[in-house]
């Protein structure tokens, strides 16, 4: 099917500091149609957890939704050519102020594959030693940091008027069903 389809023309609508947006001209059999495409490049995330199995997780202000949101670290892959794993390792200890012995891949998803090219790489850290914390920005400066139990996160959570996309998914791949209500 993708063969059907080819992308004739890209224009630049603007650029930001995280991400850009382009204009594809997108051919599929005798006619064109154009896509508004967000490209990014790529981000990391990281489901920290400690020696008695809390989960790690930052409580800060997103313009978006003008409030506070709970997440688990992440970051944008913006530094060149640094790779998905070196981002993961830099991000929590610039935001949990953590360093972690142990990494596992729990999986990589799009985004929103509609109209992003973002694509998320998730990780499992644990065996963590607490470090300074370096914070970069005006929203993790004043972040704040909870470490909760898997129990206590889901009711945390379930009190949350929306929950993160890429939160839930590495709690269901570390726990299975996390969102299950009970």
């Amino acid at each position: 099917m993708s063969d059907e389809f080819r992308i004739t023309a890209v224009s630049s609508l603007m650029k930001s500091r995280v991400f850009a947006v382009e204009r594809r001209t997108v051919e599929h059999r005798d006619r064109s149609f154009h896509r508004d495409v967000v490209t990014h490049p790529g981000a990391v995330a990281i489901l920290a957890r400690d020696a008695d199995g809390r989960v790690g997780v930052l409580r800060q202000y997103r313009a978006p939704f003008d409030r506070a949101t709970l997440e688990i670290p992440a970051g944008t892959l913006d530094v060149e050519a640094e790779e998905p794993l070196d981002a993961a390792k830099r991000e929590l200890e610039e935001e949990l102020g953590c360093v972690a012995n142990s990494w596992r891949l729990l999986g990589r998803f799009m985004v929103s594959p509609g109209w992003s090219t973002q694509l998320m790489h998730i990780y499992e850290a644990s065996d963590l030693t607490v470090r300074d914390r370096r914070p970069a920005g005006p929203e993790e400066t004043a972040s704040t940091i909870d470490w909760y139990s898997p129990e206590e996160l889901r009711d945390v959570l379930f009190a949350e008027p929306a929950i993160d996309s890429t939160m839930a998914v590495a709690l269901n791949q570390v726990y299975g069903q996390f969102f299950e209500r009970r």
